[in-house]
This record gives structure tokens, sequence and C-alpha cells, in this order.
């Protein structure tokens, strides 16, 4: 494949321009923000560099698309895609930060820190005893890089983690991974919910009414997909304590809008997807490593399957 036109579309332009630019001189570049870019800008070019676009384009002239973030919904789900093509998408310490970011809400539950805050403005002094990490059951949705991430650092820790994925394959650190359609029997022994699942056909609106009752008063993560997430089948079930908080960081709409009733629910927690972003610096590295591998016809680890959506 011949990549010569590279045009990169992201709010961090400035910063990736400096990390690429002059690594690769054999390339034309065109850097700029999406508030700038035309569909003149995308039949200029070879490739497209981008995540998460506002605006539907006309990616037919392009030979290779290559998503800053680790989702391509924004480019596949509920589109037709030119199967002529190439399609990548970043990888890099996504697994280990949603794997902190879920690790510290899971902790803050554990040790009952809201508990203790609550006391110290009561001035009450009132011992409980706080839960060992070790003695806890997650389930984690997704057993793809992130997920088994999540469950390299939960299972050293003494968690058992269990996967749910469409295939039902076992990957390391999991106790047992399960398909979609068998997994209901373990949902109402789980202490934790992860769900980091990419946006398909098959997991929009996959966590309704069916999986959240179910549930025994457990914790709900989502850094996945919003999209994934019936909002008012988990209001529901947060009001009816099958789930005992939920800690959001994707949404189906974002901005998340002011109007929406989560934000105003006391159990739970809203971060504005921020639990695997891309840095300059790694979104640099893994563009520059997959342009690489493109002119020397190398095999691509971060190729998308188009038909499945990740």
């Amino acid at each position: 494949m011949n990549i010569k036109n590279i045009l990169l579309v992201s709010p961090m332009y400035r910063d990736l321009q400096a990390l690429i630019e002059n690594v690769a001189p054999h390339k034309t570049f065109r850097f700029m923000p999406e508030e700038g870019l035309a569909q003149e800008d995308i039949s200029w070019a070879d490739a497209l560099v981008s995540f998460n676009l506002k605006t539907d384009y006309d990616y037919s002239t392009v030979k290779w698309v290559h998503s800053l973030g680790a989702g391509v919904d924004r480019f596949l789900h509920k589109k037709d895609w030119n199967q002529e093509i190439l399609l990548t998408r970043t990888i890099c310490s996504f697994g280990q930060r949603i794997a902190e970011y879920c690790l510290s809400y899971i902790l803050k539950d554990l040790q009952l820190h809201d508990r203790f805050q609550e006391q110290q403005q009561q001035k009450h002094w009132v011992q409980s005893t706080p839960k060992l990490i070790g003695e806890q059951k997650v389930l984690v949705y997704g057993t793809g890089e992130i997920g088994q991430m999540i469950a390299k650092v939960f299972s050293g820790l003494g968690v058992d983690v269990y996967g749910v994925s469409i295939s039902g394959k076992e990957k390391a650190g999991f106790k047992k991974v399960m398909t979609v359609d068998s997994h209901f029997s373990v949902l109402d022994e789980v202490n934790y919910v992860i769900n980091t699942l990419p946006l398909t056909e098959r997991t929009e609106r996959l966590f309704d009414g069916v999986i959240f009752n179910q549930l025994s008063n457990a914790g709900f993560m989502n850094v996945g997909r919003g999209a994934s997430v019936d909002e008012a089948a988990l209001l529901q079930a947060l009001n009816v304590n099958k789930v005992k908080f939920a800690v959001l960081d994707v949404f189906e709409l974002e901005p998340l809008p002011k109007s929406n009733p989560l934000w105003n629910h006391p159990r739970v927690q809203i971060t504005p997807h921020i639990s695997a972003v891309t840095t300059p610096s790694e979104g640099a590295a893994c563009f520059l490593e997959t342009l690489k591998n493109i002119d020397e016809n190398r095999a691509l680890t971060n190729r998308v399957d188009t038909h499945k959506g990740y």
C-alpha cells in the first residue's frame, strides 16, 4: 500500500504535528482540528488519522483510516464500510489506565470512604471493618487487550475475575470466560461488573433490565461505550438496589446533557471520558509504528476486523 498524503484531524493536532512531522519527512501531512476540516481534505488524503469525528464524511477515497483511540464505532457502527479500506486502531496504555481507574473505585467502596467521610462531617466515631479485595468477584465484559489487563491486575490481588465475550474463549487472568448468552448464572454472585466492550450491533443496549435485575447489589462500571447501557434500566436497578453504585465514564451523548438524571443520582459517579485517554506521545508512537509496518508490508497487530467491529 502506497501512503503519501496523510491527514491528521484531532484537538491535539499541534502536539501530534511536533511529534510526527519530522520523523516521517518522506510523507506529506496536513494537521488540523475538526473545525477546519472539509471533504476536500479527505479527498486529498491517502490516509486519515482521527478519532470520534462529529460529522459523517465520505472516506471512500482514502486507503487507510487510523483511529487515535481504541474504539472504532464512530467509523463502523450502523455504517457501510468499504472493505478495501484498511482500518487500524491505537493500542497503548489503555488497559493499564482503565484497570487502575476501576481499581480506584472498587477500593473506595471496600474501604468505606464515603461512610467515613460522612462520619467525619458529623464528628461521629463509629468503627466499621473494610472488606478485602481478595474476597471479591469481578465480572468483566470484554476479554481483549483492555479486559485482559484488568484481569491481570485484579487476579494479581487475589480477585476471582470472570469474563464475558462473544466467543467465550478462555484468556489468561480469568477464572472463567463465558459467552454473552451463557453467563447469566454468575450475575447474582459477582460484587462488581466492568464493561469494556466495543459498540457493535450485538452490544448496543446489552446492559438492560435483564442483566441488571439479576445482580445482587453489585457495583457497575462502564468504560466501554455509553450506548451499551440502557440508562433507564440502570436508574431503575439503582433505585431498587440491584446495582449498589455506578461509575460511568462514557455516554451515548457526550458531553452528557445537563438534563440527564444521572447527574443528580446520589450513587452515580460521572467522569468525562478520561479512563483511557490517548496522550500525544502514545498516539504518535502507535501511528508511526503502524505507518512503518504498512510501508514495509508487515503484519498489523492493531488491524480492525471491520465485520466484527473491533
